[in-house]
């Protein structure tokens, strides 16, 4: 029998994602996956070592203080210092930075140094270096979201690029704390340091194979003063980023739960440290899939109004987590919380890449990193007080109903953020925005 029938092909893994086609992008993959499982395993490892070293759980806070101080602190000299260099020369000298303090750290940790050092002058010197590592972070952010732009050269390819650059953060996120396990459970924080500090070498050779991007200057040299200030005047003059920007960071700061996940697995829950480890790592699965499917159905229409449907979805998750007393309902509306922030860190992505004008990538990036310093750290700090004053689940619900109303405000007095699409025409040198 003689068949006529047309077979139409359906597009392949490469049609769907064209962005991994460009070399360079999947080097850029690499170095981002690579750097945030090495920060990951690093910071998870510091905070086993340092509550070993004093059983303090205020110590633990004075960690997480040390980084975010720096990584606020020095973001817009950051920006402004970034936007003036050469990108991957600026990403190399981050990572030859953290690949320093990983080192250094790793040397804290040899019974030498305990011995010579004792415990609280080698304390002092794990809050200096974490110190330092946030400087390194507040240039190196920047650099990398510049780099992003250089590197994937086709505006149309932003989202999907921004999808796998998601993932690869992700992937770094969630893998970096299980390796960190494994590695402390084998022979201590000194196998785990080691590991830390041999990653960041290896990171060399993706950066390495990115080719030097030209370097794009203004043609007016403008004082440094006005220079910080561009970035904060541009998002402030730009509805959809400030809308994209406030929503996070309000939706983290209140929404946030992470931080109490240790009460609830002791005093609501009732299970042990391996249930302890699920719920730590349940949004970290959960914003994994989301960026699987969206790699192979990217997000390209309506992007505005996803963006507030996934952080409804995020806040209501974060409500019936707040009230659940069944630790399998808990992990599931911890993993939808995971889907809906990663749908949310997509939109909010591409809408950066898509608006910002190239010769002030930095600076936005900087912005970016105080919104997002703020929401994380701050976030955490908020929990504790929250729940200090309500008690727990009061102070989970009314962060997420807080949430909700953030929400319905955004959506009401940001129509254009409501509105925007990834197939308009966003012009990143429009100068009225400068």
């Amino acid at each position: 029998m003689d068949n006529d029938t047309t077979c139409v092909s359906r597009p392949g893994f490469f049609e769907k994602n064209p962005v991994l086609k460009n070399k360079e992008f999947l080097a850029y993959l690499c170095v981002r996956f690579g750097l945030f499982f090495a920060l990951n395993m690093q910071s998870t490892t510091i905070f086993y070592w340092v509550y070993q070293l004093t059983n303090d759980k205020l110590s633990l806070g004075m960690v997480g203080l040390a980084e975010v101080i720096p990584a606020i602190g020095c973001s817009l000299f950051a920006g402004h210092y970034v936007d003036l260099n050469e990108k991957r020369k600026m990403v190399l000298l981050g990572i030859s930075s953290y690949i320093a303090l990983g080192l250094s750290l790793f040397a804290l940790t040899t019974p030498f140094s305990f011995n010579a050092l004792g415990k609280e002058t080698t304390l002092y010197a794990i809050y200096g270096l974490v110190f330092a590592g946030g400087i390194i972070r507040s240039f190196l952010g920047p650099s990398l979201f510049a780099l992003f732009g250089l590197v994937v050269s086709d505006r149309k390819l932003y989202a999907n690029g921004s999808s796998w650059s998601s993932m690869a953060f992700q992937i770094g996120a969630v893998g970096g704390p299980l390796a960190a396990g494994v590695m402390i459970a084998l022979d201590g924080v000194i196998t785990g340091m080691l590991a830390v500090a041999v990653v960041q070498i290896l990171l060399l050779f993706p950066v390495l194979y990115i080719k030097t991007k030209p370097l794009i200057r203004k043609v007016e040299k403008e004082p440094i003063l006005e220079s910080l200030s561009q970035g904060i005047r541009f998002v402030l003059k730009t509805p959809e980023m400030l809308g994209a920007q406030l929503l996070d960071m309000f939706s983290v700061l209140f929404g946030g739960a992470i931080a109490l996940l240790p009460v609830y697995q002791k005093e609501i829950l009732h299970v042990d440290e391996v249930g302890f480890g699920i719920l730590r790592a349940a949004p970290g699965v959960g914003a994994l899939l989301t960026l699987g499917i969206l790699a192979f159905l990217p997000l390209q229409t309506n992007p505005g109004k996803k963006l507030f449907v996934a952080v409804t979805g995020f806040a209501l998750s974060i409500i019936v987590f707040g009230i659940s007393t069944n630790f399998y309902l808990s992990v599931f509306m911890l993993l939808l919380s995971g889907m809906f922030d990663a749908v949310s860190v997509v939109v909010r992505g591409t809408i950066l890449q898509l608006i910002t004008p190239d010769h002030m990538r930095g600076r936005v990036a900087s912005v970016n990193t105080i919104f997002i310093s703020s929401s994380n750290e701050l976030g955490d700090f908020e929990s504790g007080v929250m729940a200090h004053w309500l008690g727990t689940v009061r102070a989970v619900v009314t962060g997420g109903c807080l949430t909700l109303g953030v929400i319905a405000i955004t959506f009401f007095s940001a129509p254009r953020l409501r509105k925007f699409s990834f197939d308009d025409n966003h012009d990143t040198n429009d100068e009225e925005k400068k």
